[in-house]
C-alpha cells in the first residue's frame, strides 16, 4: 500500500506559476509511472502528465510546454511544474501511481484572469 500527498497548490493569476509536488510513503520506483490528473466539477477527470520509471514522458495537448513533470526516486517524489497558468487550469490536481488503486486527495489550483 502506499500513500500519496499533494502539496502546492493555490491561487495564482494567469501567466503565473506554480510547483505541484506528491509525496509518496514509500518507493515510487517500482511503479509503472505516476500521474497528474485534474478534475472540474462536473467534468471527466483527464490526464494532465505522466512519467513512467525510465523517464518518458506523456503530456496532454493542453499543456504541452507550459507543464514539465519530473520525478524524485531517492525523495519518493513527483513534481509538477506549472507556468503560463490559464484560468483554464483551474482544478482539482490529483497525483496517482499508474494502474494501480492510489490516488492522492489533490490540491486545488485556481487562476484568476
Amino acid at each position: 500500500q502506499v500513500q500519496l500527498v499533494e502539496s502546492g497548490g493555490g491561487l495564482v493569476q494567469a501567466g503565473g506559476s506554480l510547483r505541484l509536488s506528491c509525496a509518496a510513503s514509500r518507493s515510487i520506483f517500482n511503479f509503472l509511472g505516476m500521474g497528474w490528473y485534474r478534475q472540474v466539477p462536473g467534468k471527466k477527470r483527464e490526464l494532465v502528465a505522466r512519467i513512467f520509471s525510465d523517464g518518458t514522458t506523456n503530456y496532454a495537448d493542453s499543456v504541452k510546454g507550459r507543464f514539465t513533470i519530473s520525478r524524485d526516486n531517492a525523495k519518493n517524489t513527483v513534481y509538477l511544474q506549472m507556468s503560463s497558468l490559464k484560468p483554464e487550469d483551474t482544478a482539482l490536481y490529483l497525483c496517482t501511481a499508474e494502474s494501480t488503486i492510489y490516488w492522492g486527495q489533490g490540491t486545488q489550483v485556481t487562476v484568476s484572469s
